[in-house]
């Protein structure tokens, strides 16, 4: 039975906890699409990262993707032999991978990026316009921070 007065709870009211279920409950949602394009969770974030860049460093897009770095390296692989990723040792620092994902990955993981925005539109809908805006920014700004 639910609690009555939600807010009573620990768990109810500190943020890492409320963001990670939230952002749970989302993305399991939307990963019944990815699952769909025959991607992975993971591939699905490292695509979805490097999507419109410029390229990133391994230990950036592991940040970006939320994926640990090692389970990054084991990826790519995979990624750059089906054509989606190129990986290029970087100029400035030989010891540096720099990913860049290519254009039949951008064309796979476009479509996906529009239907993750389709679904985003419609779990902020259900808040005032103006909170959801503020929403994204407040997390971005957390980010940052």
């Amino acid at each position: 039975m639910p609690d009555p007065d939600p807010s009573s709870r620990f768990v109810h009211r500190y943020l890492a906890s409320v963001l990670a279920r939230a952002s749970h409950r989302i993305s399991e949602e939307f990963h019944v699409e990815v699952r769909k394009a025959g991607l992975t969770v993971t591939e699905w974030r490292i695509l979805g990262s490097l999507f419109e860049g410029e390229g990133e460093t391994v230990g950036v897009l592991a940040e970006l993707a939320v994926t640990k770095q090692p389970t990054l390296s084991k990826v790519l692989p995979g990624l750059e032999a089906e054509g989606y990723v190129t990986l290029k040792s970087s100029r400035a620092d030989r010891r540096q991978t720099l990913v860049k994902i290519t254009p039949k990955g951008s064309r796979l993981i476009g479509g996906l990026c529009e239907q993750a925005m389709e679904h985003q539109r419609r779990v902020l809908e259900k808040l005032d316009p103006d909170h959801a805006d503020r929403l994204v920014e407040m997390l971005r700004e957390i980010i940052v921070r």
